[in-house]
């Protein structure tokens, strides 16, 4: 009898232990952590290595784990680490796309096997995604062609787009149209070219500006780059023919050499979007919908299959006159790290 009792109680306690899991076999008992899976698009990129910083500190912070892995710009190599994640029992999903309009079998595979997914500033397309946190990036676009209006009211502009894989660089794009259509159209500003960088790499915008000032005679009064790695590639072509600091540059991401060119003059400006206000808020996001909690949107965005939840925040413009007051301040960049390219006795008081 006794050995009966005791086979009984093991085989019951066997029971719950099944119980507890979820349908993707993680446990979800009470002491067991929520497991997030953090698909970054691309690593080698400093910005999106300040946001995976960040973003771990937070989530663990709120007592979760975080599984990270880069895709290094390769849109199937993200498709299959989503995979090996999903097999590894994750709560939820955040994703940092390659592809926007790639995603969708991994994304019903998730939804299928019980685990939420968050697009991370990039808006995932044409898939049942549960949440999206990024800034208002036609705001972005806005930004920046409005800064170059300012400096350049009438002359001859280059178009310089992100990734056309990109949701976010087509939305920078609708946003750079509002500001420059109504000039272009009234004859102030000529579009004397648009080409858009493979993966926003700068070594593709350097071969493109290289190419466009052949082909206008280095007649380009402005070019309206969509971040700031584009921007640092056309600046080199810029340079090579001495007109790095005479036409005028956007940008986008705060990036520390964006910012030290800036302050030296080689860049006009760049969209400082706080990552530290993302990443967070990404990963306080990412808990609640692994704790099946209700998120709070500003309003919601359509992707091509479903009206997404959005939480958008806002971005920053970043020129010489404000770096103090804006990425300094923030602790983003250190002013030493900023300045150190500018002889000493032309630095701006310390904060």
């Amino acid at each position: 009898m006794l050995l009966l009792f005791l086979l009984v109680f093991m085989m019951t306690a066997c029971g719950q232990d099944v119980a507890n899991q979820n349908g993707s076999g993680n446990k979800r008992g009470g002491q067991d952590k929520i497991k997030i899976g953090f698909s970054v698009s691309d690593l080698t990129l400093e910005r999106w290595q300040h946001d995976r910083d960040i973003f771990v500190k937070q989530a663990e912070k709120l007592g979760a784990e975080v599984l990270v892995q880069s895709a290094n710009g390769d849109s199937e190599k993200q498709l299959s680490q989503i995979q090996n994640m999903l097999s590894q029992g994750i709560d939820v999903l955040v994703i940092v796309p390659v592809n926007t309009d790639a995603l969708s079998p991994v994304v019903e595979q998730a939804k299928r096997e019980g685990v939420k997914v968050l697009a991370y500033d990039r808006l995932i397309m044409n898939a049942d995604v549960d949440a999206y946190v990024s800034f208002d990036n036609v705001r972005v676009g806005e930004m920046q062609a409005e800064y170059l209006v300012k400096k350049v009211p009438k002359g001859n502009y280059f178009l310089l787009g992100g990734s056309p894989t990109d949701n976010n660089a087509k939305m920078f794009r609708e946003g750079q149209m509002h500001i420059l259509q109504p000039l272009i159209d009234k004859g102030d500003i000529k579009i004397v070219g648009d080409q858009w960088a493979k993966d926003w790499q700068a070594s593709e915008a350097m071969r493109i500006m290289e190419n466009a000032l052949t082909a206008n005679k280095n007649k380009i009064d402005a070019v309206v780059a969509s971040n700031d790695s584009t921007a640092g590639g056309a600046i080199q072509a810029l340079e090579a023919q001495g007109l790095a600091g005479k036409v005028a540059i956007s940008g986008q991401d705060a990036d520390l050499a964006a910012v030290q060119r800036i302050v030296e003059g080689t860049q006009s400006m760049t969209v400082y979007k706080p990552i530290k206000t993302i990443a967070t808020k990404s990963a306080e996001v990412a808990v609640q919908l692994a704790k099946g909690e209700k998120i709070q949107a500003d309003e919601t965005v359509n992707n091509g299959k479903v009206d997404v939840p959005f939480i958008k925040l806002n971005p920053i413009m970043v020129d010489k006159d404000n770096v103090i007051d804006t990425v300094i301040k923030d602790g983003f960049h250190s002013y030493d790290d900023v300045y150190k390219n500018v002889p000493e006795d032309k630095h701006p008081p310390r904060p």
